[in-house]
């Protein structure tokens, strides 16, 4: 008896999932959900494999409640459909477009095979406020600069039938019970260090409704100055639930309109909203930036191999205090603080001077939220060979983005403790602290906290110089 099947990717949600609705709606009598696990990809993403796994037990259940099996496959996406195709075991097939260009291009193969075997195919937007095609110049040509891109990207959206058709599709379904399956537990990273996210989150649909709900009620209006404070919860931290389709960007984006009063922290927060659809739109126009230089003049800079380095930045042993404390949260929770990334980064790719692939690759590898188009771009931002990129002379100074940010040291000594007794005048500069002091405050710069791997001062001038050395 062939299926109706419902191909699942990066859309694990009920609400607002409209290859789901439209799934549910058919008259087919035999349906069934098929989620196919690509190990190759999650080779490079360990964190991720952690909220997969957790994420797709509960949803199984969910789809459970609207008679709807789900099932794991480790196949091959290809081989396995044209098994479906040759046993006669498939009549219709529904899914959302994805956001990934792998899964981008297997859709165009795969639907090619289907058509052409008589299989119906319904293909549906992706999880973005508009498709990747959607938004160019008037010249037709793709956009590199952000603001010009999303003042065009936002009227298009609002300007958008769908959004005004706009309605909440499929209600939330409360499930208590998770779905045991030995099956998915080969999901699972090797080695079992992800077992502490547990503390920090919860993976299932439902929290990313309250996470948006609690959000927009509570710190939506004070988004502007907060977000930068990584001492306090001011941002959404809604990142991982949209990495994984857990919720619907156009959910998220309608609340914020609802806002009676919309003041500078709503636009803050939209403009965020606005930096996502702009990396995709950017990997989409130019795939290549994935692994290269966008800004090609880049491709001979000098950059330092130094993977003695490189292990001391992951570890979070720089003896910057608020660059660790960022590396150590990344390592705790799988996650971190925006405007710490940014220093974090900005210390790789210019005090160390070590390729941004380099970082890009651990952040995949560490980040719960990890979005291809999100992390390029934002390294690429960084490192100032991307697009509408800070210039490669702003270097950010760690010790004045820690007193700037973090004046109490609350973050940095959330996550350092060793300097949780140092006093908030040496808490990001502790190799200051006289021999005396670092006795009296537990600190002992070079044996219980490192000392600075590099001079910042010498470090920038050495970033600068190579910079110089590029121009010419």
């Amino acid at each position: 008896m062939s299926h109706s099947y419902l191909l699942i990717k990066d859309d694990l949600r009920i609400q607002n999932n409209l290859a789901l609705s439209s799934f549910l709606d058919n008259k087919e009598k035999l349906k069934k959900a098929i989620y196919f696990y690509d190990k190759k990809t999650f080779e490079t993403r360990s964190a991720q494999r952690w909220w997969l796994w957790n994420s797709l037990k509960t949803f199984k259940n969910k789809l459970k409640t609207l008679k709807i099996e789900l099932d794991i496959v480790y196949e091959d996406t290809e081989d396995y459909l044209n098994f479906l195709i040759k046993k006669k075991l498939i009549s219709s097939i529904y899914w959302n477009k994805s956001l990934n260009i792998p899964e981008k291009n297997q859709e165009i193969k795969i639907k090619n095979i289907l058509i052409k075997n008589d299989v119906k195919t319904f293909e549906y937007k992706s999880n973005l406020l508009n498709q990747l095609e959607e938004v160019k110049k008037d010249d037709g040509t793709p956009f590199k600069v952000f603001t010009p891109y999303w003042k065009k990207a936002e009227q298009t959206y609002l300007k958008n039938p769908f959004r005004q058709q706009f309605k909440e599709e499929n209600k939330i379904i409360n499930s208590n019970k998770v779905s045991i399956d030995k099956s998915l537990d080969q999901i699972l990273p090797n080695k079992n260090w992800y077992k502490k996210f547990e503390k920090y989150w919860d993976t299932d649909e439902n929290a990313a409704h309250k996470i948006i709900d609690n959000f927009i009620e509570e710190k939506i209006d004070k988004y502007a100055t907060n977000r930068d404070i990584p001492g306090i919860e001011g941002t959404s931290r809604l990142s991982p639930y949209l990495a994984f389709g857990q919720i619907s960007i156009h959910i998220v984006f309608n609340k914020c309109l609802e806002l009676k009063k919309k003041g500078i922290g709503y636009r803050r927060y939209i403009n965020e909203l606005g930096w996502r659809e702009f990396s995709h739109s950017l990997l989409h126009n130019f795939p290549s930036m994935e692994k290269e230089n966008l800004r090609e003049d880049f491709n001979n800079f000098a950059w330092v191999k130094n993977d003695k380095l490189l292990k001391i930045w992951k570890k979070g042993n720089t003896g910057y205090p608020i660059v660790d404390a960022g590396m150590r949260e990344l390592y705790e929770t799988g996650w971190m603080h925006n405007r710490v990334r940014m220093i974090t980064a900005s210390f790789l790719v210019k005090h160390l001077r070590i390729h941004w692939n380099e970082g890009e690759a651990y952040f995949r590898d560490s980040l719960l939220d990890f979005n291809v188009a999100n992390n390029v771009a934002g390294w690429q931002w960084v490192a100032g060979t991307g697009a509408d990129a800070a210039p490669y002379f702003r270097i950010f100074n760690p010790i004045i983005q820690g007193e700037k940010f973090d004046p109490e040291g609350i973050y940095v000594k959330r996550w350092c403790p060793e300097l949780k007794k140092v006093p908030k005048e040496y808490i990001h500069r502790p190799w200051e602290l006289s021999e005396d002091n670092q006795k009296k405050f537990d600190a002992k710069i070079g044996m219980t906290y490192p000392s600075p791997v590099v001079n910042h001062e010498q470090a920038r001038q050495a970033a600068l110089d190579s910079f110089q050395k590029l121009k010419k």
